[in-house]
């Protein structure tokens, strides 16, 4: 035996167990070395921020691939509503749509399924089988000619309620404008508007809260209220997807959307719903085209219907035939109209007094300018010359007061300056100033105050003509002003603000608006009250004196061109009943043909008996005075 031989194999195969150990660690520490790199790697995805080309509105893997398989559909903006004085809805119904989620064709299921689908909306199988497949987003059903989702029947209901397809789902849509809903300047529109949201919303655009496509009030209390109406989020239906666009079993559908008991808000206006619809419907069918109809509380100069033509289509803005201005809050020339305003101003002035006499052949001799009346009125007063619109008499008398006198005497009623209801200093929900009427215009007098006296000048802007600006709010006002003796109120339009459950977050008290120069005399209130009962008794509106209630007013028809044709703004603004006034409305017919009869004063007797109808339809007859 070879001892010697024998041991020095020993060594050789422990050698080899090492080198093998060797190895097997080796290869370990790499796979190590690897599995490290991929959780590196890993962790740098979860943690590092998005490139913003990939998705600028998350920082997490995870999140970016629900993302990508959640398909979202908004059933509720969560935009708070608006009611009448009496608490019937103007805004917002809900009611069950179809929504149709995009999905691989084969993944719907049943072509038969589809077939009873499409037969029970009235459209081609074909029609409705190619607009699935083409839906790049999720949507609601629209019908033909519809500009909202369709609204299912019971019948439509029962009979999809029996079928299976994927991605199609009956779901509950809330609608902004309902289809009865008699759209309102007055409560104006949501759309979108990038270059708002872009100045309003910056913080929110960068935060990612909101979007450039955000729908955002775009006019009326929509836009003057918009912080407080957008509330707290919206409510969403989420269908979810694997990336094949099939729909991921045990997921399905979700709902999600805000828990705040205390959203959205309600709007209580001080609109009068039923006798707004009633004068929408009595001026179109009058066939009022172009102007305005502003009907105030006589008591405190509350808003209770505020009409506008041409007619506001919030779901086609720009449409021939529609306009989104508010021709209510919108300053033209007055006429005579204004006359009310020179004849405060003489009075307040002390040069003229009601029995003054003034003599009228039709012609003033200067400035171009002659009565309305071929001939004259002979020899008249001052109170017939109001009653009788005389214009020689008021440019004679305009002729004697100074611009700023005449200046000051609108401003004291409220006339060339802003008088819709605001908090100037600050809204305490909003933390800011707010006007609830922003488009109001003020209007004026003069394009600028004259260095030195110019009759022609006085003349003209004493019978409202020349650069004499009003609105048929401010002319209302105006009414409501002398009912009050010179106390110029600030017509409201929104009287309080409630929370979801009904709690009131704020109420809006009624304000005055007084003038920088004081208020007008009593007395000359009374002159003019006196001076618009004998225009409808024995003036240029002898033809309304017939109705349901006594009324007052004044007329008025200034000279305008449009497009380089000759043309008349038609006025009226007075109040009824007489004996105890309720209400003032002042109307406004907006370039009408020359030397035709006054359709302003005409919409007025009309509307004025319908609200003597409301009123004893309201059981309160004719009343006492309310103030």
């Amino acid at each position: 035996m070879d001892l010697h031989n024998d041991s020095d194999r020993k060594p050789s195969a422990v050698n080899y167990r090492w080198q093998r150990q060797k190895r097997v660690f080796a290869v370990l520490m790499g796979m190590s070395a690897i599995l490290m790199l991929f959780i590196v790697r890993l962790g740098w995805l979860q943690l590092a921020p998005s490139a913003p080309a990939v998705n600028l509105g998350t920082n997490n893997m995870r999140r970016e691939a629900v993302a990508q398989r959640e398909k979202s559909l908004e059933l509720d903006s969560g935009r708070g509503d608006f009611v009448d004085r009496h608490g019937q809805a103007m805004t917002g119904e809900s009611y069950r749509a179809l929504a149709i989620f995009p999905l691989q064709e084969r993944a719907r299921g049943d072509a038969t399924a589809i077939a009873k689908l499409a037969a029970a909306l009235s459209v081609p199988t074909d029609e409705l089988k190619r607009w699935m497949r083409e839906l790049q987003a999720p949507s609601f059903w629209q019908g033909k000619g519809e500009s909202v989702p369709h609204r299912l029947t019971a019948e439509q209901l029962g009979t999809i309620g029996k079928l299976r397809i994927g991605g199609v789902r009956v779901m509950p849509y809330r609608n902004r404008y309902p289809g009865s809903y008699q759209a309102m300047h007055a409560i104006g529109y949501v759309s979108q508007h990038p270059e708002w949201l872009r100045i309003r919303y910056a913080s929110e655009l960068a935060a990612g809260r909101m979007k450039l496509t955000d729908r955002i009030g775009g006019a009326g209390l929509e836009r003057s209220l918009e912080r407080l109406l957008r509330g707290v989020g919206p409510t969403i239906a989420s269908y979810y997807t694997d990336g094949a666009n099939k729909p991921l079993n045990g997921l399905d559908m979700r709902l999600l959307g805000p828990s705040n008991p205390y959203y959205p808000l309600q709007i209580v206006t001080t609109i009068d719903l039923a006798l707004q619809n009633e004068i929408e419907a009595y001026v179109d069918a009058s066939g009022l085209d172009e102007g305005a109809v502003v009907v105030l509380d006589a008591a405190n100069g509350d808003i209770i219907a505020m009409v506008s033509r041409p007619q506001l289509s919030p779901s086609s803005l720009g449409a021939k035939g529609t306009d989104t201005a508010n021709h209510a809050i919108r300053a033209v020339a007055p006429g005579s109209i204004f006359k009310l305003v020179t004849a405060a101003a003489a009075l307040e002035a002390g040069l003229t007094e009601e029995e003054e006499h003034f003599e009228c052949d039709g012609e003033y001799g200067r400035y171009g300018l002659h009565c309305w009346k071929e001939g004259g009125h002979g020899r008249i007063t001052m109170h017939e010359a109001l009653a009788q619109s005389c214009n020689i008499a008021f440019a004679t008398i305009a002729e004697r007061l100074s611009a700023r006198e005449l200046s000051a005497a609108a401003d004291k009623l409220g006339i060339g300056r802003l008088v819709g209801w605001a908090e100037p200093e600050r809204f305490a929900p909003l933390g800011r100033p707010l006007r609830l009427l922003e488009e109001e215009e003020a209007g004026g007098l003069f394009a600028s105050i004259p260095v030195r006296r110019d009759g022609g000048q006085l003349a003209q802007t004493g019978i409202g003509q020349r650069d004499v600006r009003m609105t048929p709010l401010q002319a209302a006002n105006l009414i409501v002003t002398l009912l009050h003796e010179g106390r110029v109120n600030a017509p409201r339009l929104v009287s309080e603000i409630r929370y979801a459950n009904g709690q009131r977050m704020v109420a809006l008290p009624q304000q005055a608006a007084p003038s920088q120069y004081g208020r007008i005399a009593p007395e000359t209130a009374r002159a003019l009250l006196r001076g618009m009962v004998a225009v409808v008794s024995d003036g240029t509106a002898r033809s309304i004196r017939q109705g349901t209630w006594a009324v007052a007013g004044k007329s008025g028809t200034a000279e305008t061109v449009r497009s380089g044709i000759a043309r008349s703004h038609q006025w009226f603004a007075g109040y009824g009943p007489v004996n105890a006034p309720r209400y003032t409305v002042a109307v406004l017919a907006e370039n009408r043909p020359p030397n035709t009869a006054n359709k302003a004063t005409a919409l007025f007797r009309g509307i004025m008996d319908l609200l003597a109808a409301h009123e004893t339809t309201m059981g309160r007859g004719h009343g006492n005075a309310p103030f």
